[in-house]
């Protein structure tokens, strides 16, 4: 686990244990306490940015540079 600054300043916690599988890299869990009670969203290894948004259906996408997870229960009909 490492420490990673946001923009505001808030220091919060990237478990390189903890991921997901992206299309260029994969994403990492963050938490806003090391020791991992509260889920504050997601690392992408591909470019070093939290910048990214997931859906209701799991699909994550970095904001920054594309890097991209298929949604959970994917299928031709949700593209």
């Amino acid at each position: 686990m490492f420490e990673f600054e946001t923009g505001d300043g808030e220091t919060v916690y990237v478990a390189e244990d903890d991921g997901e599988r992206g299309d260029e890299g994969p994403f990492m869990a963050v938490y806003r306490t090391p020791d991992r009670e509260v889920r504050y969203g997601w690392y992408c290894t591909n470019c070093e940015s939290i910048d990214n948004a997931m859906d209701a259906m799991g699909r994550i996408e970095c904001n920054v540079c594309g890097n991209w997870r298929k949604p959970d229960e994917w299928d031709a009909a949700h593209e």
